[in-house]
């Protein structure tokens, strides 16, 4: 499994229509890419306008190519990106150790 991780910075002041966005953007148009494993979100508490958006793919690939490539990333894009401050730093990364 990949992990996307996406820091993104908000324009201040629109947290409770980014939240919205967001989740809605995930659960109606990055959920149908293929690959797609689950998601999670995190506002920082420092840093209100900062979040982090976790992001399971089952490869790279799936991310990388097919949805970033395809029909799903314009309406993604569309549905939350009005709300960054910055284009968000996207990396990736996969599972080196866990929790038992």
């Amino acid at each position: 499994m990949i992990l996307e991780l996406a820091d993104i910075r908000i324009q201040p002041g629109k947290n409770a229509e980014f939240e919205a966005a967001i989740q809605h953007g995930v659960k109606t148009i990055i959920a149908q890419a293929a690959g797609f494993e689950g998601w999670k979100v995190n506002r920082s508490i420092e840093s209100p306008d900062r979040y982090v958006l976790q992001i399971f793919w089952t490869k790279l690939e799936d991310h990388t190519e097919a949805c970033r490539n395809g029909p799903l990333f314009p309406q993604w894009r569309g549905m939350v990106g009005p709300f960054f401050a910055a284009p968000p730093v996207v990396e990736h990364f996969e599972l080196v150790a866990k929790s038992d």
